[in-house]
């Protein structure tokens, strides 16, 4: 089956051009390699919270994709989890996407939406890192209660560091983050509130060895400017020092890539016809990455996308606000 729009990750943009282009009366798929939609916020850090969306003063990240995937999925689009995107070829009503299950999945334009793309977590690179990991070495948090009562280091000095030692604060018994200098990238206000929940800030450290039998019992920290060592106590050390990514086969599609990212036009054209490149994976001008900022990419997207399609159609459809209730159905301008 040919579809008009085949939408390359489930993450939150994603997801938004699912239901922005059933919106529009496109039949739509969307390919992930990931089981769950959702993207990085079910993936990476479920119970974080999320506090720069429109409407929500705060929200849990599960929460939120569990929203995003009720909208991008209420006009139906054929979805397919555990599937990596291997190959872009020419069709003859657009283009084949060839994925790692074998399949050929036929479509006439395309929309990647694959955020940094494969991604790993930046190691510590420490001795006895594999025995740890799950044992009391973690790069995120998927559950908070699995750190009630616990002392937790958390090691990093941006955002991610500091909205985990604030999040683990009121339910670890003490948490501290470990950083190699004294200077944070996380946002002010976030170092602001994490100073006033009381969380330890050991600067000019780095995590040297990990100790332990069944699990992880301390840490070696090293400094970084007198080189002098101390051992601290711990049950929970949080890795939050980034991740490493990758586009895969995506970068042997022909597209024009910078730093790994797919360079993008005004529309967020690609440079391949009727191919569109949305929220943290593309590059342009004055590129800010939120969540926030790529539904609004996606939206431009589908509509210049629905214009390949439909030479006819409205560029703009009119606000949502002057549309015959369109749950599940294609929306229509009220006459």
């Amino acid at each position: 089956m040919t579809v008009d729009l085949t939408v390359i990750g489930g993450g939150p943009v994603g997801l938004f051009a699912a239901f922005y282009a059933g919106m529009r009366g496109m039949s739509v798929r969307i390919i992930d390699s990931l089981e769950e939609l959702g993207g990085q916020l079910t993936a990476l850090y479920p119970e974080k919270a999320v506090y720069d969306m429109p409407g929500f003063p705060i929200v849990q990240a599960k929460d939120l994709a569990a929203g995003l995937a009720a909208q991008g999925t209420q006009f139906d689009p054929e979805v397919i989890l555990g599937v990596v995107a291997t190959e872009l070829r020419p069709g003859s009503e657009g283009y084949v996407l060839t994925g790692s299950d074998g399949m050929s999945y036929l479509t006439k334009t395309v929309l990647i939406s694959a955020g940094a793309g494969a991604f790993s977590p930046t190691r510590l690179g420490v001795e006895r890192e594999d025995e740890f990991l799950g044992r009391g070495l973690s790069y995120g948090v998927k559950s908070l209660s699995d750190f009630e009562n616990k002392s937790v280091l958390v090691v990093g000095g941006g955002d991610s560091a500091f909205d985990w030692a604030l999040n683990l604060a009121p339910v670890a018994k003490s948490v501290s983050i470990v950083h190699r200098r004294d200077g944070f990238r996380a946002h002010e206000e976030t170092v602001k509130a994490v100073k006033a929940q009381g969380v330890g800030l050991l600067v000019w450290k780095v995590i040297a060895a990990l100790d332990g039998s069944a699990g992880l019992r301390s840490v070696t920290l090293e400094d970084t400017k007198s080189k002098e060592r101390e051992r601290v106590a711990c049950d929970a050390l949080v890795v939050n020092i980034g991740f490493k990514s990758s586009l895969g086969p995506i970068k042997y599609w022909g597209l024009d890539i910078e730093k790994n990212q797919i360079v993008v036009d005004h529309l967020y054209q690609t440079n391949l016809p009727g191919v569109f490149a949305v929220g943290d994976v593309c590059t342009y001008e004055g590129k800010l990455k939120l969540i926030a900022t790529g539904v609004g990419e996606a939206a431009t997207a589908v509509c210049v996308a629905k214009g390949l399609i439909d030479p006819g159609a409205k560029f703009f459809p009119g606000h949502s606000s002057d549309m015959v209730q369109f749950a599940g159905q294609p929306a229509e301008l009220e006459t």
